[in-house]
């Protein structure tokens, strides 16, 4: 998922369409946007599918304001559905007010039964519809003192931006395991899940807003708290290696220099006797790349992504992504026939993609493929919104190195180390690596039987 706001700019809807197409790569299957004009009217589109399918020229010319915030959102099955299409939008007499996020709550269930017992009732599974019933309207003073002792009863990797008629709050977890920047666009201000995003639009990076840090962006221009005392580093590492853009930068490191960098460590950790190097479109062409780079084997195009199929990752069940995996990728026969092949993947999960890839280079005439992943072997489930919800799922929970490369089909695997992984980021010290390790920054509340 990713969320997307503007302040203080006419027009704010076309303005989050771009932003939000910028970071489609995101989210998939739902987009939404909730807008506030002058006299304090809402507007409101969300709907199932791509951007461009979600909104015309006609549903963004209505949706008036200078001030808005959007979302796109990648569902697992329990997630799924037009209920869950952010952002939330909420009427209340204090003042209405939405809430877009990207990320997921480890407490989630917990702070839920606690609502429930109090009286509230749920139309979402959305993490934006438990802070709207944290925050306490009826409380004295300003709604930010709301909002700060609502963040601190959260706990997972989390991004929140809520809007007001007149302003936006935006809040990083107090880990720093999601993203989020702040930007300046004339004279009104953006925040994005990535920096990729301004860009397109035409607005100048100020800064990656801090963990546990909480921003009000009004007339007043940018405040700023920190709505927790406890503050990691702790930025997934599968933003790096695989969710984020290659031309974002995230806490003082590009997306594309770090892959190519974990390319080149990988070259060191894991050689392979080979005479073309290739990499799985998109994200793992920057590795693929330092991996050419170090080993000195030449680097070829020997497979051809769709630019019309989506990321088969964040399809929300198997079936989708099995399908999705035929219609993605095609090898260049000319390029890999007779070729010994060294295929740079960024990360293998489930192992349905490998698996495919591998045939369809053979089927091409590869006579050995030779894989390399850009991260270490996956074995934990995530809790932070990447979906991985049971070791099951997952091809390395239960196999060695050997019995993992022999399910995929390959004739030889090999992963990069936990320590290439966050040294790959030039001044970085941590990173989370719990889908890898199994350490996870948080408590984990009552999931500990999904780690078994």
């Amino acid at each position: 998922m990713s969320v997307f706001g503007v302040y203080g700019v006419p027009n704010a809807a076309q303005i989050i369409y771009y932003g939000l197409h910028a970071l489609q790569h995101r989210g998939q299957e739902a987009a939404g946007i909730v807008t506030f004009n002058e006299e304090g009217e809402s507007f409101n589109v969300r709907g199932l599918g791509l951007v461009h399918e979600v909104f015309n020229p006609q549903n963004l010319a209505s949706m008036d304001g200078s001030i808005g915030v959007g979302n796109v959102r990648y569902a697992n099955v329990k997630k799924g559905g037009s209920s869950n299409i952010s952002p939330l939008f909420f009427r209340h007499k204090s003042g209405n007010f939405a809430i877009a996020n990207d990320g997921c709550l480890i407490n989630s269930d917990l702070i839920r039964s606690y609502l429930e017992g109090k009286g509230s009732l749920f139309q979402s599974a959305m993490d934006s519809e438990l802070l709207a019933h944290m925050i306490k309207k009826e409380a004295p003073g300003p709604r930010i003192f709301s909002i700060v002792e609502a963040l601190n009863m959260m706990e997972g990797g989390f991004t929140f931006l809520i809007m007001t008629k007149n302003r936006i709050y935006a809040a990083r977890d107090k880990y720093g395991l999601k993203p989020l920047c702040l930007g300046r666009l004339g004279d009104g201000y953006v925040v994005s899940s990535e920096s990729c995003a301004f860009e397109l639009i035409g607005a100048t990076f100020i800064r990656d807003i801090e963990p546990g840090e909480l921003i009000t962006i009004d007339h007043h221009g940018i405040r700023t708290r920190q709505y927790s005392k406890y503050q990691r580093h702790k930025l997934c590492a599968m933003e790096y290696i695989y969710l984020a853009r290659p031309d974002s930068d995230i806490d003082g490191c590009n997306v594309h220099s770090y892959r190519k960098e974990s390319g080149r460590r990988l070259a060191r950790e894991c050689p392979a006797d080979a005479d073309i190097v290739i990499g799985v479109p998109d994200s793992s062409l920057s590795a693929a790349m330092g991996y050419a780079e170090e080993s000195g084997i030449p680097y070829e195009m020997g497979l051809i992504k769709s630019k019309y199929v989506g990321r088969t990752f964040i399809e929300p069940t198997q079936d989708m992504r099995e399908k999705g995996v035929k219609m993605k990728l095609s090898a260049i026969s000319s390029i890999v026939k007779y070729k010994r092949v060294v295929l740079v993947d960024d990360s293998i999960v489930r192992g349905t993609t490998s698996l495919k890839i591998v045939k369809l280079l053979r089927d091409a005439g590869a006579t050995e493929v030779h894989v390399r992943i850009a991260s270490p072997m996956m074995k934990y489930p995530c809790y932070y919104g990447v979906d991985t919800s049971t070791r099951k799922e997952l091809l390395c929970s239960d196999r060695n190195l050997r019995q993992a490369c022999t399910a995929i089909g390959a004739d030889s695997l090999g992963y990069i180390s936990p320590e290439s992984s966050v040294s790959s980021c030039p001044g970085r010290s941590e990173l989370c690596l719990a889908c890898f390790t199994g350490e996870y920054p948080t408590s984990i509340y009552g999931h500990e039987n999904d780690k078994e």
